[in-house]
């Protein structure tokens, strides 16, 4: 605040009162995994209102979010590479022993906590349906095409 940074000071504030809120909804005190998933859930929501607002012509608006994201990220893990993603979810097909798109659900569950705040869901999701979509094809190609 002495700084005189009023954008940081109001994502800051608005941080603290998202954490208190969520805090005040459970009635304990929060771990760190959920003070996590509060900031994480604060930069999805700036996202979307980023897709929205240049969906809309509204690029100053798309900036001041971006800014707020750009603020928050610097209070969450390090973000993932897109090739530790991808060794992750090799990592978590091989250990739930998914065969198909049937078991993204399985493989999903068992990356949450490992990109919780380090990966978008979205794109996690992603990769892992397209690996899925490759080993089903692989096991169900009979070499005759």
């Amino acid at each position: 605040m002495r700084g005189g940074d009023a954008a940081r000071r109001d994502v800051l504030r608005m941080a603290s009162s998202a954490l208190y809120n969520a805090e005040k909804k459970q009635g304990t005190p929060l771990t760190d995994d959920e003070a996590l998933a509060v900031l994480t859930r604060e930069v999805k929501t700036r996202r979307e209102s980023v897709e929205a607002f240049r969906g809309a012509g509204r690029e100053d608006l798309a900036s001041k979010e971006e800014a707020e994201i750009a603020i928050l990220r610097e209070y969450l893990p390090e973000a993932l590479t897109e090739p530790e993603i991808a060794a992750l979810v090799d990592e978590g097909i091989a250990a739930t022993g998914a065969s198909s798109a049937r078991d993204l659900g399985k493989v999903m569950g068992w990356l949450a906590p490992r990109t919780r705040g380090r990966a978008d869901g979205k794109v996690v999701s992603g990769m892992v349906a397209a690996a899925l979509a490759k080993a089903d094809l692989a096991a169900h190609d009979d070499g005759t095409h």
